[in-house]
């Protein structure tokens, strides 16, 4: 067995004893990756919580007070594109673009108002887009611990162990806490909230997680450990605030979507 083997085997046996080894969605994690669509949810989580049919329309808000993450990971700006994935995978609700698609199909319209694209036969009029009946807001606090002083300060106190205490204070703790609060557009009420949290020890080895993260596909999440953190804990929040959507009578919602086969 290499040096590399033995210290990571100590590093795993000592972060046991002090109880701060695994992932917890809520107390665990769990991929997020696939794809939603007219083929309904592909590749899902396993452990993604769903509903038997929308509820209401729904748009993602960004959180007017950004998000709070303790360093610089490399992470995309907004975890709004990879909650949008989930609310819809969930089939708990039919969701609108209020970002660069709106953007998209208002640029569409001001080139038709400007005659620049075909009048006859152009399928894009006005006031044939769908309303939100409900909006989501994420909010995100990611944080990073240094945990490896202090499994150091216990290695280095063990004959043969003591060599690794360089290893051992690569060790980091990763922390995310994040929360969905979903809120009826028409009375302004807030229906529901959810928070999820993720835990992971991080061993500084290679990228060596200890934990079932998996892969946290979407949107850039996927390329860190710190990605993947934040990922589950969504995916725990958003499975949390389905317990309380279900509860819910749907609204009246607009046509589903036509597909090549008939099917809606």
């Amino acid at each position: 067995m290499t040096a590399r083997h033995l210290s990571t085997l100590a590093l795993l046996l000592l972060l046991a004893a002090c109880g701060k080894q695994g992932a917890k969605l809520g107390e665990g994690s769990s991929e997020i990756t696939g794809s939603a669509g007219a083929a309904g949810a592909h590749q899902a989580s396993k452990e993604l919580v769903k509903c038997d049919a929308p509820v209401a329309t729904l748009a993602l808000v960004e959180n007017p007070n950004g998000y709070t993450l303790s360093g610089s990971y490399g992470l995309p700006s907004s975890p709004v594109p990879l909650i949008r994935l989930l609310a819809q995978q969930s089939g708990c609700f039919r969701v609108v673009d209020r970002s660069a698609g709106l953007k998209a199909t208002i640029k569409e319209q001001e080139l038709k108002d400007a005659g620049i694209l075909r009048q006859e036969g152009n399928t894009v009029h006005k006031g044939r887009g769908y309303e939100a009946q409900y909006s989501l807001t994420p909010s995100l606090t990611f944080s990073e611990q240094n945990a490896g002083r202090e499994v150091g300060g216990l290695m280095a106190q063990i004959p043969v162990l003591n060599k690794f205490v360089a290893a051992a204070e690569q060790v980091k703790l990763k922390e995310a806490q994040v929360a969905l609060l979903l809120t009826d557009n028409e009375t302004t009420e807030q229906l529901a909230a959810a928070t999820g949290s993720v835990r992971v020890t991080d061993l500084g080895m290679g990228g060596l997680v200890v934990g079932k993260l998996g892969g946290a596909g979407g949107a850039g999440w996927a390329n860190s450990n710190e990605g993947k953190v934040i990922a589950a804990a969504f995916l725990d929040a958003h499975n949390k605030l389905v317990v309380q959507v279900r509860e819910l009578a749907a609204k009246d919602l607009p046509p589903p979507v036509a597909t090549k086969h008939g099917k809606t």
